[in-house]
């Protein structure tokens, strides 16, 4: 069966999704074994500068606490994106004050850091779709994502990433298409 329209006829109607209200920021450090420190933002929290560094003082007293080792022999690299709050020179004062080894992310290259190219796309994929009807099951459910995670898939990211970041460097600081 067909339906017949005339030129002047009025388009039929598509439903639309409608976009959620309720929006959680997630902040998550991992490493390959699993998450050092995760928090969420405040509703309506900028994350500026001075959020950042709030953050960044509860990452080093997590991994202070989780991997004390790392801590002490400072074995351990930060690796954010360059967001102004990550380059700011109050989060790059206080890092250098504490030590902390950066690896710089390269402009030009999207999709290098861990977070984008693995860690939110595996939370969106398994929690696209839903409907929750409170802030705190959105943030229950995605905390049970991230720590469902096998420390074999975190492994493999972090292979990942080390490819990419050699994919980076063979490009010479040129544009790197998203692998």
């Amino acid at each position: 069966m067909f339906d017949w329209f005339r030129p002047t006829s009025p388009r039929p109607k598509k439903g639309r999704q409608v976009r959620s209200k309720t929006k959680v920021m997630l902040l998550a450090f991992f490493y390959s074994e699993g998450i050092v420190h995760h928090e969420y933002a405040p509703d309506r929290q900028t994350i500026n500068k001075e959020f950042y560094v709030e953050v960044l003082h509860c990452l080093h007293e997590s991994v202070c606490r989780k991997r004390p080792e790392k801590w002490w022999d400072g074995n351990w690299i930060l690796h954010h994106n360059n967001v102004p709050a990550h380059t700011s020179h109050l989060v790059q004062q206080f890092l250098a004050k504490r030590g902390t080894t950066q690896l710089q992310q390269p402009p030009y290259s999207p999709y290098l850091a861990p977070c984008d190219f693995f860690l939110f796309p595996r939370l969106k994929k398994v929690l696209k779709g839903q409907r929750f009807e409170a802030m705190e099951d959105i943030k229950q459910n995605s905390m049970k994502t991230l720590l469902d995670i096998p420390k074999e898939e975190l492994a493999k990211c972090f292979q990942q990433w080390e490819k990419r970041g050699a994919k980076c460097v063979a490009a010479e600081g040129n544009y790197v298409e998203d692998n």
